[in-house]
């Protein structure tokens, strides 16, 4: 293990890259400040909030869903994960700063009272806002909103901490190596319940489908969980590749990228087999009440086309694209192949975000809606990109690369797929 690169260095490139994309983002939100969000007419105040908060929700559930996959394998003894474990752990790190800036933005649109983004903040005699009063207030969205984002952070640092504290402390016996596993399985086991209670179900709710706030779905926080989830093994994908063609992760072969790539096309179908039930049950009942999320979206002779060219751009990115590409085996172990779905799955999902929060908030005064992407949204996407690029790189530099004294890491590096 001594001949191994243990810890990452963050080279002047890739430094620059990360600074860089964080300067446009600034630049970007100052911009779109100026130019839509100090407006007083509200349908133009709603551009600059609608990019802030799909922006935010997205790459914060993206990132976190890196933690949940460390805790999901830990309740499965999923061993493989242990040689590019730190990688993942590093991410989740960058729940840290993303989480203060969604925090920041999804208060500021009930403190300053954004009612075109949230109708329900003031429902004006509207029977059936009133009638989800209960779920939907001020109240409650504060309050689950700061403790959801807190627990993602207190437990995720935890779940690091129990993972560093064998850095420079290896387990003296088998017993001593059960109770730790036993620690780890308890503190996952929490992470993961707090996780299902959040985005499993109620912070999907809250965030996104209370902008369409008259319609509802079951199968809404399972889509949005599934579209984060492959989102996030992408960027884990990722990192690991450039980590490893850098030199790094020695121990790591395409045994893992395959597994990796498995998720990937799996959570990819998963994805497409919400998206596909929650179309047809709709589209089946066809009811005025349900059928009009569709419609703003897909459009119609009274509601227009704006949204229908994203619509259907985003299904063949999130799921032929996936299909035909990462259905072979060769294609999961291929470093370029993996590198090129990655990146383009998580630009996929983003644009599936774009379309879950816009068209509710881009109708003009005949309802029609109107699709208005431009470089803003692209700017503020590379502020972020450059922001997870950062805090993951600065996370790596704070610990060895690999988790060498973890019971597990032995049979990570055997692991055979």
């Amino acid at each position: 293990m001594s001949s191994f690169k243990e810890y990452f260095e963050i080279s002047p490139r890739y430094r620059n890259w990360s600074f860089g994309l964080m300067g446009v983002g600034v630049l970007s939100v100052i911009v779109g400040y100026i130019m839509y969000g100090s407006s007083a007419d509200e349908a133009v105040n709603a551009r600059f909030w609608g990019t802030m908060l799909q922006n935010s929700v997205y790459f914060l559930l993206v990132v976190n869903a890196a933690m949940f996959f460390i805790c999901a394998t830990t309740l499965g003894m999923g061993a493989f994960q242990m040689s590019f474990r730190r990688v993942t752990e590093a991410i989740s790190v960058a729940v840290i700063p993303l989480g203060v800036i969604g925090l920041v933005v999804l208060l500021s649109l009930i403190f300053t009272d954004k009612h075109h983004i949230y109708h329900w903040l003031n429902p004006h005699g509207d029977k059936i806002l009133e009638g989800k009063s209960v779920f939907l207030n001020k109240g409650f969205y504060i309050v689950w909103t700061i403790l959801t984002i807190g627990l993602w952070m207190v437990l995720g640092y935890k779940m690091r901490a129990l993972s560093r504290e064998l850095d420079e402390n290896p387990l003296p016996d088998v017993e001593s190596g059960k109770k730790y596993i036993f620690k780890n399985t308890v503190w996952a086991s929490l992470f993961l319940v707090w996780f299902a209670l959040t985005v499993a179900s109620t912070i999907p709710w809250l965030w996104l489908m209370s902008i369409d706030a008259h319609w509802y779905s079951t199968m809404y926080s399972w889509y949005t969980f599934a579209s984060t989830f492959v989102a996030g093994m992408s960027v884990i994908a990722l990192f690991t590749i450039y980590l490893k063609n850098k030199g790094y992760l020695e121990l790591v072969n395409e045994e893992h990228l395959h597994d990796i790539g498995k998720f990937m096309f799996a959570f990819s179908i998963f994805w497409t087999y919400l998206w596909f039930s929650q179309y047809m049950l709709i589209w089946y009942s066809n009811q005025p009440e349900e059928t009009i999320y569709f419609i703003d979206r897909i459009g119609n002779r009274e509601h227009g086309n704006g949204f229908k060219g994203i619509f259907f751009i985003n299904l063949i990115i999130n799921f032929i694209c996936p299909l035909l590409i990462l259905m072979r085996r060769g294609s999961k172990r291929n470093y370029t192949t993996m590198t090129f779905m990655a990146a383009l799955i998580i630009f996929g999902h983003w644009l599936d975000f774009y379309q879950m929060v816009f068209p509710a908030i881009t109708k003009d005064a005949n309802g029609i809606t109107h699709a208005n992407m431009n470089l803003f949204d692209f700017g503020v996407a590379a502020g972020f990109v450059g922001l997870i690029m950062f805090s993951t790189a600065r996370a790596l530099t704070k610990a060895p690369l690999t988790a060498k004294n973890h019971p597990f890491f032995k049979e990570s590096i055997i692991h055979h797929t």
